[in-house]
This record gives structure tokens, C-alpha cells and sequence, in this order.
């Protein structure tokens, strides 16, 4: 009989790109210092950047691109 010890179990490889995930979670938020973010619109504007107005809350843009929808 084998142990827990003798018996090899196959190991998962993890591979996280930290750089990456922290890129996409920071995608709509922006930095008030200390640590802390606030929720910024994620409307892409005619010029092709995203709008960097604070958003409406439980919503994901702000108050002049929520009422284009």
C-alpha cells in the first residue's frame, strides 16, 4: 500500500501575467491617491480615447454619454 507521500500527483502549471490582469482591472478606474480608485466612464469618444469622466454609480458611463443610449 502507498502512502500520501509515495504517490506523485500531477502538479497544474499556473501561469498569471500580473502585469496584464492589473492592466485590464485598472481599464476603468482612476487613481485618487493613497491606494484608492473611482469608476471612470468607458465610452470611447470620437477621437478614439476613452472618456475619463467620473461615472454615474451602478453604471458604466458617465452623465453625458448615459444619455446617448
Amino acid at each position: 500500500m502507498l502512502t500520501r507521500s509515495q504517490t506523485q500527483q500531477p502538479l497544474l502549471k499556473i501561469d498569471i501575467d500580473f502585469d496584464e490582469a492589473s492592466k485590464a482591472w485598472k481599464f476603468n478606474k482612476k487613481s485618487i491617491g493613497n491606494g484608492c480608485y473611482k469608476y471612470i466612464c468607458t465610452k470611447i469618444t470620437k477621437i478614439g480615447k476613452q472618456c475619463k469622466n467620473e461615472s454615474i454609480r451602478n453604471c458604466d458611463y458617465c452623465r453625458f454619454h448615459n444619455k446617448n443610449i
